[in-house]
C-alpha cells in the first residue's frame, strides 16, 4: 500500500511540474514579446452593395515590430484600401504609420513607424519547426488588445489560396485560436521567436488556423523594405487549366494528368512569347512538369525576368520545345 501510495503521489507530482513549466514558458513569452506586438487600426474605403456608395469604414488587426527602426509586418488584408493607418501598442502608444509595401500573392504588408521605444521580434527558421511544438498566437482578436492563446503546431507545408487567386504555399496549420483581428499578429515558439505571421481562420471549423511561415514571410518583408514590392515574373498569357487525354500523356511521355492551356497571348514590354500560339497545352517549364497554373506561377520568380527560358508545349498533340523571354508582372 506504501508503495502504490508513493508511486501516485510523485505522479501527481510531475504533472503538477509539467503544466507549471508550460505556464511558465508561455508567460515569459508573453512579457518578453508583447511590446513588439501592435493593435492595427485602419479607416478602409468601402463600397456600400446596395447603395454603390463609396463610405468610410474602420478595421483593426494586429502586427508586430521586426526592426528597431520601426518597420512593422501586418497582412496585406488588414491594410487594403486603408485610408488611413496607425498602430497602437501595449503600453498605450499610439503611432501614424506609412505603407512601405504590400504582397497580396502572400497576404504580407509592412508598414513603417517613426517613433517609440520599439522592441523588435526575430523570426526563427520554419524549416526546422516540428509538428507538436509549442505554438502562441498574441493579437487582437475581436478588438481585444493583446490576447494570448497557445496550442501546437499543427502541421506544415499547407497551402493557402490568397485573395487575389494565387496559392500561398508555405503555410503553418496551428490549432492556437485565432479569431478575426488576430490577422497580422505573431505565431511565436517557445524561444519567443516568430515562427509565422497568422493569417486566417476556418470559420466553421475548430482547431484550422493558419500562419504565413516565418521564412517566406521574412524573404517578402525584406523585398517590401529595399524595393517596395516582389518582384515576380509572368509570360504575358491568359491560361487555364486542362485534362490531357492518355493518347496525349502516352505518346509524349509525359508525367503528369493535366496541362496549361494558352486561351490568349498578350504582347507586352519586356516579354518575348512570339513563339506562344494561342491552344498551346504548357506541360514542362525548364524540364519540369507543369500540371497547373499554379506550377507556373512557382517558377514566374524574380531570377527568371529578362530571361530566356524553355517551356514544353503540345502543338497538335505532339510536345515541342520553344523558348520565351519572361517579363515582369507589373
Amino acid at each position: 500500500m506504501k508503495k502504490e501510495s508513493y508511486s501516485i503521489n510523485f505522479l501527481a507530482t510531475s504533472d503538477s511540474q509539467l503544466l507549471d513549466a508550460y505556464s511558465t514558458t508561455v508567460s515569459n513569452v508573453v512579457k518578453n514579446s508583447s511590446q513588439a506586438v501592435v493593435h492595427v487600426r485602419v479607416i478602409k474605403k468601402v463600397i456600400q452593395p446596395r447603395t454603390k456608395q463609396l463610405t468610410e469604414q474602420p478595421a483593426a488587426g494586429s502586427g508586430f515590430v521586426i526592426s528597431s527602426d520601426g518597420y512593422i509586418v501586418t497582412n496585406n488584408h488588414v491594410i487594403e484600401a486603408a485610408l488611413s493607418i496607425k498602430v497602437a501598442f501595449a503600453d498605450g502608444l499610439e503611432l501614424d504609420a506609412t505603407l512601405v509595401g504590400t504582397d497580396p500573392s502572400t497576404d504580407i504588408a509592412v508598414l513603417k513607424v517613426y517613433d517609440g521605444d520599439l522592441k523588435p521580434l526575430q523570426f526563427a527558421n520554419s524549416d526546422l519547426l516540428e509538428v507538436g511544438q509549442i505554438a502562441i498566437a498574441i493579437g487582437n482578436p475581436m478588438g481585444l488588445q493583446h490576447t494570448v492563446t497557445a496550442g501546437v503546431v499543427s502541421a506544415k507545408g499547407r497551402s493557402l489560396r490568397a485573395n487575389n487567386g494565387r496559392l500561398i504555399d508555405d503555410i503553418i496549420q496551428t490549432d492556437a485560436a485565432l479569431n478575426p483581428g488576430n490577422s497580422g499578429g505573431p505565431l511565436v515558439n517557445s524561444e519567443g521567436k516568430v515562427i509565422g505571421v497568422n493569417t486566417a481562420v476556418v470559420s466553421d471549423a475548430q482547431g484550422l488556423c493558419f500562419a504565413v511561415a516565418s521564412n517566406l514571410a521574412a524573404y517578402i518583408a525584406g523585398q517590401l523594405i529595399i524595393n517596395g514590392k516582389v518582384r515576380r515574373a509572368q509570360l504575358g498569357v491568359a491560361a487555364q487549366a486542362v485534362n490531357l487525354s492518355q493518347r496525349m500523356i502516352g505518346a509524349n511521355q509525359l508525367k503528369t494528368q493535366t496541362g496549361v492551356f494558352v486561351i490568349e497571348v498578350l504582347p507586352s514590354a519586356g516579354i518575348d512569347n512570339s513563339q506562344l500560339r494561342i491552344a498551346d497545352i504548357i506541360v514542362e517549364f525548364e524540364g519540369i512538369s507543369v500540371a497547373t497554373l499554379d506550377n507556373l506561377h512557382k517558377h514566374l520568380k524574380e531570377a527568371v525576368i529578362g530571361k530566356p527560358v524553355e517551356l514544353g508545349v503540345l502543338r497538335g498533340g505532339h510536345k515541342q520545345i520553344i523558348k520565351v523571354i519572361a517579363g515582369e508582372l507589373r
